[in-house]
């Protein structure tokens, strides 16, 4: 991902607390010379000094005949707001986009054994439902088979992890705080979320 210095992020910490919570992401692949993205549910995880990706496929999908064999890109990214020039003070500028964009890179390993791919369910369902949890153990065993046998589980250890955050670094304090006060003022979400990250730098 092309970074210019003043929009990297070196804090690996940040840049997983961002993905553990925009964690509905993008999985590139490379399939018979052509890229392939499926849009996928992850449970980030850290693991003593490594980061692990857990996440499942529909078991027809065809990436999943590739994961192991090719690095596979994750791109995590939520929030963005358009820029307008009329935040900066002088007229000689153009419109922009800011943003922030996490690419994570790493193998895949797929999860044959039963018992690890309902412990990865349940870790799927205690991250986005956690009530759920408890009907899901409930149910009868021939139905979450049935449900499992239709998925392929795998997990990707993070090998390459960069972290892109647009959000005006280069622009003076006033035209930041301008850009910072429009975007509050904004009805759209994403555009207050930019705001609040931008706040925190």
């Amino acid at each position: 991902m092309y970074t210019p210095k003043h929009f990297q992020v070196t804090d690996e910490q940040q840049a997983i607390s961002f993905m553990q919570k925009y964690s509905f992401a993008s999985m590139v692949t490379v399939l018979n010379g052509v890229p392939e993205a499926t849009h996928l549910p992850f449970v980030v995880e850290q693991r003593g000094n490594e980061v692990v990706l857990l996440s499942h496929f529909a078991k027809a999908n065809p990436q999943v005949n590739v994961i192991e064999q090719e690095t596979s890109l994750v791109i995590f990214t939520e929030p963005h707001a358009y820029i307008s020039p009329k935040n900066y003070e002088k007229d000689t500028n153009v419109p922009t986009w800011n943003y922030i964009a996490i690419h994570a890179y790493g193998k895949a390993k797929l999860i044959h054994d039963e018992a690890a791919v309902t412990t990865l369910l349940a870790k799927t369902i205690s991250t986005y439902e956690q009530d759920y949890l408890k009907q899901w153990d409930g149910l009868p065993y021939e139905y979450k088979h049935k449900m499992m046998n239709g998925i392929v589980a795998f997990e990707l250890l993070i090998t390459n992890l960069q972290a892109k955050f647009k959000l005006s670094q280069n622009r003076n304090e006033a035209e930041q705080n301008n850009i910072i006060n429009n975007l509050n003022n904004s009805h759209i979400a994403n555009e207050k979320e930019i705001a609040a990250y931008m706040e925190r730098l």
